[in-house]
């Protein structure tokens, strides 16, 4: 058995089995699934010296023990094989606590949360960028975090963390840690909400700094009582602020208050991104920002310039006067209603994939109130199409493909004088797509196919 195997082999499994194998460990990588690319790719890692076992679950034995095992965020921390090996008394880890541990000497922004941490975290880089820092984002976004420690080159670390990646992780201590939302979400994994909230507040506990979005329903309600120590955020105004210190807006700036007197740090008319949402998002990113010691004129400049992330709201053309929007990034109840909350009424909205638990109520509502039309794709239409019934609302098509939802969705735009189409899917992908970005890659390109002449 090698000194250390890697279970999962997406981006994440390959820079760790990369960063060990550069750091002169011997490195198996295994993955339960195959296919002709995962075969590419395992000739490419050949050629590197680091075996690749493709549809192989690793079995244990005691006389068969590598020293460290290290595993891709997809894959569930409390699978048989991982318990096994814990019982053996295998270091077990994630992939960014490996990353962490070659990396702690420089500062981390670690930022978490239900909705909100793609763009959190976009933004936090592009300001620190923008101040002359070398300062990737990775994790959930951008690079793997193996990928920055192989180069080892940088000034701060910005790193979207999802449950998974913290769930995973031993000591990772961010010196800035934000949380931007809280509300159920992979419950199917974590079971219950109560497991879910302390992976997150892990990360909190762990960081020397804490951000969090003051305006979050579930959050606020903890406030000081919890969390005494903490900078808290309001788009609601000072009188909002949780606690004596902390980042809000007041008549249209992004205010800070850290000493008696508050002071107005960028307008929030320069962030080109819609929503009340991306001005919560926008506070926690100037707050981490400030906190770090960056100045005005760089968080200036750089939320100027920032236009904002690929598949959350992102514009993608204007055709005859109607805005299509491609919110794949959407995979949940509560993001769907933000991102239908974001844009102008009537809207025509394309739903579905495959369905989370959660509750749809306010999503439910929102349709109601916004929607001129609902097009439904993907295993969820059905089910979708049920629910809207049982409120009341009938101007549904359930038209199974995104390839059928574009071409409908422009004449129903038309027909309902829309200003919008809105991809904003409140499912996951994989019924349809590998990936969410992939769904929003075909949202794309089927409005250059029938829209852009």
């Amino acid at each position: 058995m090698p000194e250390a195997l890697i279970i999962g082999f997406g981006k994440s499994g390959v820079a760790a089995a990369r960063l060990l194998k550069q750091e002169g460990w011997e490195v198996e990588l295994c993955d339960s699934s195959t296919s002709p690319t995962l075969l590419e790719q395992q000739q490419q890692l050949a050629s590197e010296h680091i075996t690749v076992k493709l549809g192989n679950t690793p079995e244990f034995t005691n006389s068969d023990i590598s020293k460290l095992i290290v595993v891709s965020p997809g894959v569930p921390w409390d699978i048989p094989i991982l318990a096994k090996a814990r019982e053996l008394g295998i270091e077990t880890i994630g992939e960014m606590e490996l990353a962490w541990r070659f990396m702690q000497d420089i500062p981390w922004v670690g930022i978490t949360g239900t909705n909100g941490k793609t763009t959190t975290t976009a933004l936090t880089a592009a300001i620190f960028q923008t101040a002359g820092l070398n300062a990737p984002a990775c994790g959930n976004i951008g690079y793997a975090a193996c990928e920055v420690a192989i180069q080892n080159r940088a000034d701060w670390i910005i790193g979207e963390l999802s449950s998974y990646q913290i769930e995973s992780s031993v000591t990772l201590s961010p010196r800035i840690g934000i949380w931007t939302t809280f509300t159920p979400d992979h419950l199917a994994r974590h079971k219950t909400l109560e497991n879910y909230y302390n992976i997150k507040a892990k990360l909190l506990h762990n960081s020397q700094i804490q951000i969090f979005n003051g305006d979050d329903a579930y959050l606020s309600k903890l406030g000081l009582n919890h969390w005494p120590n903490a900078y808290w955020t309001s788009v609601k105004g000072e009188k909002f602020l949780i606690g004596e210190k902390g980042f809000y807006i007041e008549n249209g700036w992004v205010m800070e208050k850290i000493s008696a007197t508050p002071q107005p740090i960028v307008e929030v008319s320069a962030l080109r991104m819609v929503g009340e949402h991306n001005q919560q998002n926008l506070l926690m990113s100037v707050a981490a920002a400030r906190l770090a010691g960056i100045d005005i004129t760089a968080i200036s400049q750089a939320v100027r310039e920032f236009p904002g992330v690929p598949h959350r709201l992102e514009h993608i053309c204007n055709w005859q006067g109607i805005d299509f929007i491609n919110d794949s990034k959407a995979t949940n109840y509560d993001a769907a209603e933000v991102g239908l909350a974001s844009v102008q009424s009537p809207a025509i909205l394309i739903a579905g994939g495959e369905a989370k638990a959660g509750d749809d109520t306010a999503w439910l509502a929102q349709i109601q109130a916004k929607a001129a039309a609902v097009l439904l794709i993907g295993n969820a239409a059905p089910a979708f199409s049920k629910r809207l019934q049982e409120v009341g609302y009938s101007n549904y098509h359930i038209v199974e493909t995104m390839e059928k939802a574009l071409p409908m969705s422009a004449e129903l735009a038309k027909k309902y004088q829309a200003s919008v189409v809105l991809l904003s899917p409140a499912c996951a992908s994989f019924d349809q797509y590998p990936n969410f970005e992939m769904r929003g890659e075909d949202f794309r390109q089927l409005c250059q196919k029938y829209l852009v002449p």
